[in-house]
């Protein structure tokens, strides 16, 4: 049986652009993208006075969209009596009815970062403390943030060029595969 390319690339060409449109799409899309993680968790005991454990730890949230996200919400099981928003933002505390409480912050507009830090005693953790971050267009994504050492500039750079000398050489190697495909298929067909 011969298969013909020309019918094959006719029909596969609209349905590799669907593809390639729908990921282009994504990614140029203007649309919030809020993610959030917990910065630090903290026990301290005071040594002065009386004595007593206190708990702290903070959560990021951030929008890292290319649009506002409105009616971020940072959903609490506990919210403590102490707590801070940094960089300072009005806010309000609504109550759930299974005893839960939101941080209801109106709006964070793209890049916009905020730090919300607990203060807390025993016997509630830090696992306690927070159930999900969700705005009006969806949830949150929570990352895992892991400590990484920071190369310094020049590594990165050089870096960045070895990528880029990578992808030219495996363009020109598809180029080198489909020019003598090509030259098989159909001029010794």
């Amino acid at each position: 049986m011969e298969i013909n390319w020309l019918l094959l690339v006719t029909i596969a060409a609209p349905i590799v652009a669907l593809f390639i449109g729908a990921v282009l799409d994504r990614l140029i899309e203007r649309k919030p993208s809020v993610s959030y993680y917990i910065g630090y968790v903290s026990a301290f005991r005071l040594k002065s006075g009386i004595r007593r454990d206190i708990y702290t730890h903070s959560i990021v949230v951030v929008n890292n969209g290319k649009k506002k996200a409105k009616g971020v919400r940072i959903g609490h099981s506990i919210l403590p009596q102490d707590f801070n928003i940094y960089p300072r933002k009005e806010y309000k505390v609504k109550k759930l009815p299974d005893n839960g409480k939101d941080i209801i912050i109106s709006s964070l507009v793209p890049g916009e970062q905020i730090t919300i830090s607990y203060l807390y005693f025993p016997p509630v953790t830090w696992d306690q403390v927070n159930t999900s971050v969700m705005y009006d267009d969806g949830f949150g994504k929570k990352i895992s943030v892991l400590q990484t050492r920071q190369l310094p500039k020049w590594q990165g750079r050089i870096g960045i060029i070895f990528l880029l000398l990578g992808v030219i050489a495996f363009i020109y190697l598809l180029y080198e595969f489909f020019s003598r495909f090509i030259k098989v298929v159909f001029l010794t067909g």
